[in-house]
């Protein structure tokens, strides 16, 4: 199959060769040219811009980092034409983006209008999921249209939930990701407790890991340095999903709880303090970094 993927950073480049690595003629192309320069270095063949990339393509993936990047990709940035224009009638749009539902509506409107199929389908599972083609995708769209992605996704996901209507994977990936966001914290203050206490963090976290306060940050991607040797706070916070995009998918979640009149407290508040850490200068390190915020000092 023909697939052209568009945005090849941390989550996309992976996404990119594991399809390619399945046997898709894969097309991809990316603004930023150290991250085409990897991808190529894989096997896939980097288009000359993104109306390249899209001909002759049957599925076209995009992964970009915000709702303003993935609206100018497909509708231009004046509102009209953009990749959409160039993108042949019938063929398969999949937006893994992570970005407001509302915009995923927007897109998937003109999509329609111009004869595409459309789906969101945000992911979770870290580049660690990328790389090892382990993601879970939330998708939002019809059944027919989730059935067509089916085989696409599988070669880069092991989960396919499907969340409901268009925009509905992109609800349930603000509601993961605004836990996610509280479990982290949670998890940093207790693992700076008990070390503050002179307890050893492998034995707090492996404890804590089988007991009532187990989450996934404790036994995936602990915060504190030396106790998962993969974790990014074992290679100084470096990779991983960076705080400025914890705090944007923060944002998200707490525009929509606005709008729908919900109740998030501890939402609003994870927000603040991903704020405040990316302002003391943590915004590119990972989101786990957020315990420097909590750690005693000396």
């Amino acid at each position: 199959m023909q697939i052209a993927f568009i945005g090849l950073g941390h989550m996309g480049g992976p996404m990119a060769i594991n399809l390619h690595k399945a046997g898709h003629k894969v097309q991809a192309f990316d603004l930023a040219t150290a991250a085409c320069e990897h991808v190529k270095a894989a096997g896939v063949q980097i288009a000359a811009s993104g109306e390249a990339a899209v001909k002759g393509a049957e599925v076209v993936i995009s992964m970009l980092p915000a709702s303003q990047h993935v609206e100018g990709l497909y509708l231009g940035r004046d509102g009209s034409g953009g990749l959409l224009a160039h993108i042949a009638k019938g063929t398969l749009v999949i937006d893994s983006s992570t970005i407001a539902a509302a915009t995923s509506q927007k897109v998937a409107k003109a999509a329609q209008a111009a004869g595409l199929a459309f789906i969101d389908a945000p992911v979770s599972g870290g580049v660690g999921g990328a790389v090892a083609g382990t993601l879970t995708f939330m998708v939002g769209g019809s059944d027919a249209d989730l059935e067509r992605a089916r085989p696409v996704l599988e070669k880069m996901g092991a989960n396919i939930f499907h969340a409901g209507a268009i925009g509905a994977g992109q609800t349930a990936k603000i509601c993961n990701n605004m836990l996610l966001a509280v479990l982290m914290i949670g998890t940093s203050e207790a693992m700076s407790l008990g070390v503050a206490n002179g307890l050893d963090p492998k034995v707090l976290a492996e404890i804590m890991r089988r007991s009532s306060g187990g989450n996934w940050a404790l036994e995936k991607y602990n915060p504190y340095p030396g106790v998962h040797e993969n974790a990014p706070a074992s290679k100084g916070y470096a990779g991983g999903f960076g705080t400025d995009l914890m705090l944007k998918d923060l944002g998200l979640s707490q525009e929509n709880a606005t709008a729908m009149r919900a109740s998030t407290p501890l939402g609003g508040l994870a927000r603040a303090l991903y704020a405040a850490h990316s302002l003391a200068g943590h915004g590119a390190e990972d989101f786990s970094s957020i315990i420097k915020m909590v750690q005693k000092k000396g």
